[in-house]
């Protein structure tokens, strides 16, 4: 078991969401409350959406990312940022980028999402497409000798610190919770919300969500330190972590007390769901907290629970495939 990390305090949470300044967005909780939903939710139970997916760049990435570059000296955001990014965090690297005045490189695997590439580009970001994640992240570290500053996609203390402000914008939204349910993929999202939620409501139990073909932080809990899965085998592209993080790791091992697997055909559904009922069209991703808690309803019942809708940067064939495969049982 590792020492614990050091969580961020409620202080420091206040003054980080202080610091955006307007240039993230405070986005909006919704009760969720439908003739589909009622009839799949728990019994008696009251469903909060956080709905991160209105976030600017279209997910929760660009709180992270502020944080860390707001703490970046002038001439450092002079020189420049470089990150790693199937998407989500490259077009959130190329916002904040934008928003200090810094110039962002994206490296990016050829198999990211054409829709993806070219909205890191129309953010203002240069992409640098390799082969595949592995020669993306040496790219980046051959980038960062150069000069760039490299900013991780979810690991460290300004990164948790950024996403922590999501948990502390839910609960001051939405009150008392009982259970809250956040995606985790590398578990930035994850580590920041759990400090913050377990910080103003102790008895909240939250619940961290993988995709069954990546569940590296499923692997670290058991093992006591961080893993490393050998491939990644999701239609949850942006929870496709290979491998856990000290930080993150030892965030969530304090501050998450379950964690949840869900497969891809949950996460379709979850996806059909939500667009049925909700009107939302989010990705995977952005499903999955969704998926994880019909998956665990028979012991909510009478509960006020929340989930974190993370994200809805998907392209439109994607969206239509998993519409297709999910839609069985909604009506």
């Amino acid at each position: 078991m590792v020492d614990p990390s050091p969580t961020p305090s409620l202080e420091q949470i206040q003054r980080a969401w202080q610091r955006f300044e307007g240039q993230i967005r405070e986005t909006p909780s919704w009760q969720w409350q439908g003739h589909r939903i009622d009839r799949s939710k728990p019994i008696d139970s009251t469903l909060f959406l956080k709905l991160e997916l209105f976030q600017h760049t279209g997910s929760f990435k660009p709180r992270g990312a502020m944080t860390v570059m707001r703490e970046l000296a002038p001439d450092a955001l002079q020189r420049g940022v470089v990150g790693v990014s199937a998407g989500n965090h490259g077009m959130a690297l190329a916002f904040a980028a934008a928003a200090l005045g810094a110039r962002a490189t994206v490296a990016m695997p050829e198999t990211a999402s054409p829709a993806r590439v070219e909205a890191c580009r129309a953010l203002g970001a240069e992409v640098v497409l390799t082969p595949d994640i592995a020669s993306a992240f040496a790219k980046a570290e051959e980038l960062e000798r150069d000069g760039l500053s490299y900013v991780h996609p979810f690991e460290g203390p300004l990164t948790a610190l950024g996403t922590a402000t999501l948990g502390l914008e839910f609960l001051r939204q939405v009150g008392k919770l009982d259970a809250l349910f956040v995606a985790i993929g590398g578990g930035g999202l994850a580590a920041g919300v759990a400090a913050a939620v377990k910080q103003l409501q102790p008895r909240c139990r939250v619940f961290g969500v993988e995709p069954e073909g990546a569940d590296s932080m499923h692997r670290s809990f058991a093992a006591g330190a961080p893993q490393r899965i050998d491939a990644v085998r999701t239609i949850a592209d942006s929870l496709g972590s290979p491998t856990a993080m000290p930080y993150s790791f030892a965030l969530c091992r304090q501050h998450v007390d379950e964690l949840v697997k869900v497969s891809d055909d949950e996460l379709c559904a979850a996806m059909a769901l939500l667009f049925a009922d909700a009107k939302l069209a989010v990705e995977p991703a952005g499903a999955a907290a969704l998926a994880a808690m019909l998956q665990c309803r028979e012991r909510l019942a009478g509960q006020r629970i929340g989930l974190v809708v993370c994200g809805a940067n998907v392209d439109p064939d994607a969206f239509a495939d998993c519409l297709r495969r999910g839609r069985t049982g909604i009506v």
